[in-house]
């Protein structure tokens, strides 16, 4: 592991100058008693580009910092759903067309699903699990490695799980955006809150992303 790119631990009411909001939420706030980002998701707010349906959406919450670093990015999330796919995470964007998101999403009437969406070339994907709980307070990392991306998950923060691995369209050393993010497609006022943000600097050595 290499040096910190962001340690965020939202402590203070101000964020961390590197951080910068794309769709901002109306309501967000730092709590630091608890020392959480809180936020509320706006509506029908989704990440989503062109698959065999053609819905497309580009309006979701999401926090972020810009690098062009290889990096291992983490999280840990509790989120109260209200609304079917109500879903936050881990988000990685090089453009509109390039983007890679994780996290929980919420299914009102069975087990939540657990997955990755990859968008390359303005199509996006999604490999789903079905989570073993509709327990909502996990753990997300996403590491970067020139063109590559490794998703895993946690219960505990200590035992990870690979989601997915994944090509993304982009140069070996392109800057990308990476950070938090919230949706709720069909609804609104999901609340979401953001223990830590953690950013760390990673060699090109692809073996570092399963440490």
């Amino acid at each position: 592991m290499g040096n910190l790119l962001l340690e965020e631990k939202f402590e203070n009411t101000k964020l961390n100058s590197l951080l910068q909001w794309r769709c901002e939420p109306r309501k967000w706030y730092v709590d630091e008693k608890s020392s959480q980002l809180v936020l509320e998701t706006d509506q029908e707010t989704d990440y989503w580009q062109k698959t065999h349906y053609g819905f497309q959406a580009d309006n979701g919450h999401f926090l972020f910092i810009e690098t062009d670093k290889n990096f291992r990015m983490t999280t840990k999330v509790k989120t109260y759903p209200k609304s079917k796919y109500d879903h936050t995470g881990l988000m990685i964007r090089y453009s509109q067309d390039v983007w890679v998101k994780t996290s929980l999403e919420y299914i009102t009437d069975e087990l939540s699903k657990l997955g990755a969406v990859v968008t390359n070339q303005g199509y996006s994907d999604w490999s789903t699990q079905k989570a073993e709980s509709n327990e909502t307070n996990l753990y997300f990392r996403i590491s970067r490695i020139a063109q590559n991306c490794y998703v895993d998950f946690s219960w505990n923060g200590n035992d990870w799980s690979q989601i997915r691995l994944a090509h993304l369209d982009i140069p070996n050393d392109a800057p990308i955006s990476a950070g938090v993010f919230a949706c709720s497609p069909q609804g609104k006022e999901q609340t979401v809150q953001f223990e830590f943000l953690t950013i760390e600097e990673l060699s090109a050595d692809p073996n570092e992303a399963y440490l």
